[in-house]
């Protein structure tokens, strides 16, 4: 029996939920969403794109295979997405004390205590996001006792700057081959794996930093959290990429960065797409790919000139999941093809890119 401290996910709408900590014991607030995975909850967790946001994991059972251990390859944590816990708190509906994997290092509760992330168990996460899918996406916060929060908005500051490198990086700096500028608006370490398994030299650098001082051959625009409006300086810089031919790739806010970079609009979906089952059809053919994904914004295909063409639609709600110009060496998807967690069916994307290198 395991008797841990009182908490409750309050909604900003006045709801709330009670339950119990597994986590660090302190109030946070933020964006609450659900993400509907049955596994991956280690680069889930990891991913920059969940900065700022509450993430309620919809699959009853968490924590019952531990968490791996912190082993270095090219430079990279290989077992997490980024080199911490970016989520601002977990809820969960039932928390596994006892884990068993052949890799497990630790157990959850003791990773999200190292890195001071609360985490609430014993909620009904299958009301909560039935809640979230009828009203939206809404701001939340896990209060413990008498220690309330002020309800916070990702999506109302620059929150990219918390998340991205503060210093270019170069990988796989011996390789002959060609080389690629990695925009770091939150960027997951399997992007930069999938340019390092091609052989390709990869130069990691700031979200607002002037790539136009480095020799490259390509420019892969990552992903990350927040508005894709506030990345101002990145869009500018990539409408001159634009303007120079430099073939690009952009993946998930790369997508809708891209699209503003073109002179392209975006908006805020009602409750985002986050999970590992998403279905996306390539347009003009019938093959759907399931993708793994986590965003909450899109691009509207209407705001962009003829030109441009749509790559892939949601199959379940048909909203953009890619752009692809007509001509030019340009082309990104909403989705995550580096994957981690989830299928790996669209990795060949990378490919595609290396194809489109001067």
């Amino acid at each position: 029996m395991h008797l841990n401290k009182e908490a409750k996910l309050v909604l900003e709408n006045g709801q709330e939920f009670k339950g119990f900590s597994f986590g660090a014991e302190h109030s946070a607030s933020g964006e609450v969403v659900f993400n509907t995975g049955m596994v991956g909850y280690p680069e889930s967790l990891t991913d920059p794109s969940y900065k700022g946001q509450i993430l309620a994991l919809t699959y009853p059972l968490i924590g019952n295979y531990g968490v791996p251990g912190k082993e270095i390859e090219n430079g990279l944590l290989a077992n997490f997405e980024s080199d911490k816990i970016q989520v601002t708190a977990l809820a969960v509906s039932d928390y596994s004390f006892e884990y068993s994997h052949w890799n497990a290092k630790k157990s959850l509760a003791d990773w999200l205590k190292e890195d001071s992330v609360p985490a609430i168990y014993g909620i009904d996460t299958r009301r909560l996001a039935k809640i979230l899918r009828e009203k939206g996406t809404m701001l939340g916060k896990i209060v413990f006792n008498d220690e309330d929060a002020d309800f916070y908005d990702p999506n109302a500051i620059d929150i990219i700057q918390e998340v991205t490198i503060k210093e270019p990086v170069i990988y796989n700096e011996k390789s002959k081959n060609k080389k690629i500028v990695v925009v770091d608006c939150g960027a997951k370490n399997n992007i930069i794996r999938n340019l390092i398994k091609r052989n390709l030299t990869v130069i990691r650098v700031p979200y607002d930093y002037d790539f136009f001082k480095e020799s490259f051959d390509g420019l892969l625009i990552s992903n990350g959290p927040g508005d894709p409006k506030m990345c101002k300086t990145t869009i500018q810089n990539v409408a001159e990429a634009l303007e120079q031919n430099i073939p690009t790739f952009g993946i998930c806010l790369g997508n809708q960065i891209l699209a503003l970079a073109a002179g392209g609009n975006t908006y805020k979906l009602k409750y985002g797409h986050r999970s590992q089952n998403q279905p996306c059809t390539l347009v003009n053919t019938k093959r759907c790919f399931i993708t793994t994904q986590n965003h909450g914004f899109a691009v509207d295909m209407k705001s962009l000139g003829n030109d441009w063409q749509e790559f892939f639609v949601n199959a379940n709600d048909g909203t953009n999941e890619g752009i692809k110009h007509k001509t030019k060496p340009f082309m990104s998807v909403q989705w995550h093809p580096e994957h981690n967690p989830g299928p790996t069916d669209t990795e060949f994307l990378f490919d595609d890119f290396v194809k489109l290198l001067k």
